[in-house]
């Protein structure tokens, strides 16, 4: 009768058989590596698309006009360091004061402001 021996896979230096080199959970973590480096270039991104970088300058003069959940139409302001946020209603308000001027709408639904000044030859 003739003897068989198995054969038994020696472990490596770093404790895993040939052919298993690899840590199974080592594809994760790359994936969260991955993820985190594409946030940072989506929130770069977004910084450049909405002009944010001249929110952060303490010297830039910066208007956005944003509507919130509830429709109201906000107006903020930046003027160097100071923010100041005006919210349009629809109110009608009543009162003395001069002309300043006629506002036009296009055909194209543009808001065209001229001044009464301007409109006088000089």
């Amino acid at each position: 009768m003739t003897m068989r021996f198995v054969q038994r896979h020696r472990l490596s230096a770093h404790g895993a058989a040939p052919g298993y080199d690899e840590d199974p959970l080592a594809g994760i973590a790359n994936l969260f590596d991955v993820s985190v480096a594409f946030i940072v270039a989506l929130l770069i991104a977004l910084f450049a698309l909405f002009s944010a970088g001249k929110l952060l300058d303490k010297n830039a003069n910066v208007t956005l006009v944003k509507q919130t959940e509830n429709g109201e139409i906000e107006i903020i302001t930046k003027r160097g360091t100071q923010i100041q946020v005006q919210k349009v209603t629809d109110k009608t308000l009543s009162g003395q004061g001069t002309r300043l001027g006629t506002a036009y709408r296009l055909a194209n639904g543009q808001v065209v402001y001229v001044p009464d000044d301007a409109t006088k030859p000089k």
